[in-house]
């Protein structure tokens, strides 16, 4: 499989597998459903992570044709994955930072308090 076959999702995961300042390998960790904020005056097309991606991602792990390797792993609709130097995983994964920015925010689930004025 080639970079041209992937999805806009999974390349824009993947390219965040090294850390673009210094070329250090970073965990991704993102959410399956995960639509980037379209901010005011910003042409750009938002990213966006669904499940296609995810399976564009799955098989491009699997079958890339420029001998990376990965690891990547799934848990509910979270997704964490990590390119893997010499092929094996790091026995100090905690040891490497993780780039989140492709998270969906959970609501709170506190309630609002509004103070009563005629306490």
């Amino acid at each position: 499989m080639e970079w041209n076959d992937l999805t806009e999702g999974a390349k824009a995961v993947l390219e965040q597998t090294r850390n673009m300042k210094n070329d250090h390998i970073q965990i991704v960790e993102f959410d399956i459903g995960y639509v980037e904020p379209k901010e005011e005056g910003d042409d750009t097309m938002p990213i966006s992570i669904q499940e296609e991606d995810y399976e564009s991602l799955k098989r491009y792990v699997n079958e890339n044709e420029y001998g990376e390797a990965y690891h990547m792993a799934k848990n509910k609709g979270t997704v964490k994955i990590i390119l893997l130097e010499n092929h094996k995983i790091p026995d100090n994964l905690s040891e490497y930072p993780v780039f989140r920015q492709y998270k969906i925010e959970q609501e709170s689930e506190e309630p609002e308090t509004t103070e009563d004025p005629e306490a």
